[in-house]
């Protein structure tokens, strides 16, 4: 099958990548600038914990769903076209937030910033696969990471700001602001034909739909909301084995070293994601710090991955995927167990062990991505990049979903030790994580 990227194989890179990374930025500041707001939103509507997960919870979700639905349509249509769609929702999304004072308004806001979103992420990593030669992949893909990475730490330091001078709303005009690069994404973007084809818009519905539902039952425990997810999640594996053009190849989902390194996202974004929905409620509910000050205690970290994530980028292209993968999973794992044995001692104590989980975080994320580029063909990177990111932020749902109810079941116990126990169990599927990487790296050395 011809792709779009068939016609043109020019690409200005450091001009067209310093750009994205703008944009990468503004993305990754608009999924953690809310986590600090959780609390005053929480306040203004009288939601509880399990409720306000799902401004968090809710975003992952279409995000991830948004994620794998422009990387496989980027096999079929532009990335230019699509990256235009992706921004005109974004800052609609933006702008129905800015003017919202209502849960339900605020709530569907963050779903149209989170389809537009999508956008950025997932194409950005297409179009580093698709024209950047292995050889500077990895220092590619670290850029699109870091800014990822320093974004999300700067998130919570604006996010603090704003809300606490400015009130919540205004955490939506500042990603509004990703619309000025609309005309310049329009003019460095190769020009690329479409391919037309017929897609899987029933197979996107199966997979977010049950998805959505076994999310649901978490926060909510309905069985009519397991029953659904079951059920629309056996009709997507049905859908995809007998459709021409399924919204996902089931090769991709057969294809065990694949399969693992997806897992190891999955891990990752759940323990990072729940970390990052628990440190401002920590911070505030144990510490009684403001929101602002709360954004300062998680920019440090962030800020040091950023920082080392160019270096981290050269590491792959030199050594390859695999000493990150390892350090990378390690490093998080530790990071879990320092929260869970440390975190209620003082909030100098959450600055400091934030500091390598969010590096082990910015490790693990760039090699995965690269050595999934490296092991999967061409004709399936598109959909198996695009499948990633929706096992990573759905690990990110599940992860603020899941911690978000084990606060309301342990209501009745201290918080600091509620806490402990949610980093315990982070702890756990990290170490699950760790030994996904090395029977990934047994079946790869017995390949080779």
């Amino acid at each position: 099958m011809s792709t779009p990227h068939a016609e043109v194989a020019v690409l200005r890179e450091k001009l067209v990548l310093s750009f994205w990374s703008v944009a990468v930025m503004l993305i990754a500041m608009n999924s953690t600038m809310f986590n600090v707001a959780l609390p005053q939103i929480m306040k203004d509507f009288s939601l509880s914990s399990a409720t306000a997960s799902w401004i968090v919870t809710g975003y992952s979700i279409m995000f991830a769903l948004s994620s794998i639905t422009f990387s496989r349509l980027s096999d079929y249509l532009p990335i230019r076209r699509l990256l235009v769609i992706g921004i005109c929702f974004l800052t609609f999304g933006s702008l129905l937030g800015a003017f919202s004072h209502h849960f339900v308004m605020l709530f569907g806001a963050r779903l149209l910033q989170a389809t537009g979103a999508g956008s950025g992420i997932a194409l950005g990593i297409v179009l580093v696969t698709r024209y950047i030669p292995m050889s500077r992949r990895g220092s590619s893909m670290s850029i699109v990471i870091s800014t990822a990475t320093f974004g999300m730490g700067l998130g919570p330091v604006l996010g603090g700001l704003i809300t606490q001078y400015w009130g919540w709303n205004g955490l939506f005009v500042i990603t509004g602001l990703i619309v000025l690069l609309l005309p310049i994404f329009y003019k460095l973007l190769p020009k690329e034909e479409a391919v037309h084809v017929r897609f899987d818009f029933a197979g996107a519905a199966f997979i977010g739909i049950g998805v959505t539902g076994l999310l649901l039952f978490m926060t909510t425990s309905s069985l009519l909301a397991l029953a659904a997810g079951v059920i629309f999640l056996l009709s997507f594996w049905f859908r995809i084995k007998r459709t021409d053009q399924p919204f996902v190849q089931p090769v991709l989902l057969t294809n065990k070293p694949y399969m693992l390194l997806s897992f190891m996202s999955f891990a990752a974004f759940a323990a990072h994601f729940a970390v990052l929905f628990l440190m401002p409620l920590m911070l505030s509910r144990l510490y009684g710090m403001s929101s602002s000050f709360t954004g300062l205690m998680i920019f440090p970290g962030a800020m040091v991955s950023a920082v080392l994530s160019n270096p981290i980028g050269r590491l792959i292209d030199r050594y390859g995927n695999h000493l990150n993968l390892r350090g990378g999973s390690l490093l998080m794992l530790v990071g879990a167990i320092l929260f869970a044995c440390f975190s209620h001692t003082s909030p100098y104590t959450i600055l400091c062990i934030y500091i390598p989980l969010s590096i082990g975080a910015t490790m693990l994320t760039t090699s995965l991505s690269n050595e999934m580029s490296r092991i999967l063909p061409r004709e399936q990177i598109g959909a198996g990049m695009g499948l990633s990111q929706l096992i990573q932020f759905v690990g990110g749902a599940f992860g603020v979903a899941l911690s978000g109810k084990s606060i309301v079941w342990q209501k009745s116990i201290p918080l600091a030790e509620a806490y402990s126990h949610i980093f315990w169990g982070a702890a756990g599927i990290l170490l699950l994580a760790v030994l996904s990487y090395y029977l990934y790296r047994t079946k790869q050395t017995a390949l080779t």
